[in-house]
C-alpha cells in the first residue's frame, strides 16, 4: 500500500471531541522518548508530519492525520513521563484511556517499545490493561539500529518472556528502525490487511 497523501487533520483534548467517522483508525502510543514521531514520519514517508523533539512529553492531545483520504493515523500522548505535574499525568491518563476504550472505529493500537531497554514495568502494565479491556493491539519495537543486533535480540526475547508469564500467546509484533526504514513494509501491509477487513465488515 503506497502512502500517496498524509496530512494533519486536527487535535482534540478528549474522545468526546474526536470526529464522527466511518473509516478505520490506528493509534500509536508508547512511553515518552520511545521514538514515536520518527516512526510515524518513516511510516508515512514524510519528514515532518509528526514533529520530533529532543524533549519528551511534547504530544499533549489526540492528534489525527488522514492517510490516503482512507484512514486515520492517531498520535496519542506518551505515558510514563515524570517531569509533568500529577494533574497533567491524570489528564493524559483519562484522555488516553477514554479514547482507547470508546473509539469504535479503532482497528489497532500500535504500542511502541524501545528495543534498547530491558522490560519496563510501565510497558508491561499498559499491555496487561489493553488485554483486560480487550483493546486490539500490536507491539512495535523501535530504535533497532541503536544497539548491537545481539543486544536488541536479547531485549526483545526478555520482553516476550516477561509477557508470557501472564499471556498465553504473544500479540502481533514488529521490529523497526526509523533511521534505516526497517519494518515499514511489514507495518504498512498489516494496516492494509486490517483496512480490507474493515471494509468487508462494513458491507455485511
Amino acid at each position: 500500500m503506497p502512502i500517496n497523501t498524509a496530512d494533519y487533520s486536527a487535535s482534540y483534548p478528549n474522545v468526546q471531541k474526536c470526529p464522527t467517522a466511518n473509516i478505520p483508525e490506528y493509534a500509536f502510543i508508547g512511553r515518552s522518548n520511545v521514538g514515536k514521531s520518527s516512526l510515524i514520519n518513516m511510516l508515512c514517508e514524510r519528514k515532518k508530519l509528526a514533529l520530533t523533539s529532543g524533549k519528551p512529553g511534547k504530544t499533549q492531545m489526540i492528534n489525527y492525520f488522514i492517510i490516503n483520504k482512507e484512514w486515520y493515523l492517531v498520535d496519542l500522548p506518551g505515558y510514563g513521563y515524570a517531569k509533568i505535574s500529577k494533574v497533567m499525568r491524570e489528564r493524559f491518563r483519562k484522555m488516553i484511556e477514554g479514547y482507547l476504550q470508546r473509539r469504535t472505529t479503532l482497528q489497532c493500537t500500535f504500542l511502541l517499545i524501545d528495543s534498547n531497554l530491558s522490560p519496563q514495568e510501565l510497558d508491561i502494565e499498559f499491555i496487561n490493561w489493553l488485554g483486560e479491556c480487550r483493546i486490539p493491539f500490536a507491539i512495535v519495537y523501535t530504535k533497532a539500529d541503536k544497539s548491537k543486533p545481539e543486544e536488541i535480540e536479547a531485549n526483545i526475547s526478555a520482553f516476550q518472556n516477561t509477557l508470557l508469564e501472564t499471556w498465553h500467546e504473544l500479540p502481533k509484533q514488529f521490529t523497526t528502525s526509523a533511521n534505516k526504514r526497517e519494518g515499514r513494509e511489514e507495518l504498512v501491509e498489516y494496516i492494509e490487511d486490517l483496512n480490507e477487513k474493515f471494509e468487508a465488515w462494513k458491507k455485511r
